[in-house]
């Protein structure tokens, strides 16, 4: 099988780095083809602007174009075949990739910027967003349908505090939560099947001992990518919303909040 790493950290020592180098290595091993992309190692442009789709205009300067609209200027490149190379060349990647590991340090709750642009750029209408039929009964191919359906996806990271920090009542708040948007708004809405993610906490006092023991665990998340269970989100296609007003219907889930969008393990056989 074919897997994708995206890595975002400035340090090339650093531990968001070896951990994936540990996954790596384990992938190669079970024979599995590897792919990198180190977004600061590449020098990656995070921020989206006129420079993406000046192909469209014909090169001119970006004030002598129309007022930028990104959403319509992203799927008129992606039509045309004119986005930036570094773009295309991600999202061959992305089409090539059986399973994409994200791997990032949590920085002030969520993914570096340099990661947060990757996808900004990366994901352009008409190949991660805007496909499918939009009717009164469907609202396009998102939530578990789309471009990348059929493949996994999992997020592998470090953070600085302590797990409790990150419990059902720690002060930071349950790490599902700080991660929703990542695994259900960035992964599960162009389709992915999302895994469970890899944390390590305490990330800056991690001694050798430590490590050894998140390098054996991470191995073993490894070589389960393609058998273990991803999470249950709810398809937005699937009967269990509303349309137009795409809320839950209330016969099927009375909860709220990011949980009432997972649905609730199988009971067992007896």
């Amino acid at each position: 099988m074919n897997i994708l790493i995206v890595s975002a950290h400035p340090e090339p020592a650093s531990l968001t780095h070896a951990l994936r180098d540990v996954a790596a290595t384990q992938l190669r091993a079970d024979g599995h083809h590897v792919r990198h992309t180190d977004l600061y190692a590449e020098g990656w442009k995070s921020a989206v602007d006129g420079a993406d789709f000046q192909a469209l205009h014909g090169g001119t300067h970006p004030r002598e174009t129309p007022r930028l609209h990104v959403p319509a200027a992203s799927g008129a490149a992606f039509a045309a075949g004119t986005l930036t190379d570094d773009v295309r060349a991600e999202q061959a990647k992305l089409l090539w990739a059986d399973a994409l590991i994200l791997a990032f340090p949590l920085w002030w709750f969520s993914m570096p910027a340099i990661l947060k642009g990757w996808i900004d750029r990366v994901y352009s209408f008409g190949f991660a967003y805007g496909v499918g039929e939009h009717s009164d009964t469907r609202w396009g191919d998102r939530y578990g349908e789309g471009t990348l359906a059929g493949k996994r996806a999992m997020l592998l990271v470090t953070a600085g505090g302590w797990e409790a920090h990150y419990g059902p009542r720690g002060i930071n708040g349950p790490m599902d939560d700080l991660l929703f948007p990542i695994h259900h708004g960035v992964l599960f809405y162009p389709g992915y099947a999302v895994l469970p993610p890899f944390v390590v906490y305490r990330a800056d006092r991690l001694d050798d001992a430590a490590f050894d023991a998140a390098a054996d665990a991470l191995r073993t998340r490894m070589r389960g990518l393609f058998t273990t269970a991803p999470i249950a989100f709810r398809r937005q296609n699937g009967g269990d919303y509303l349309f137009p007003s795409m809320t839950l219907d209330p016969g099927i889930v009375s909860a709220t909040g990011f949980a009432a969008h997972v649905r609730d393990p199988e009971p067992e056989a007896d």
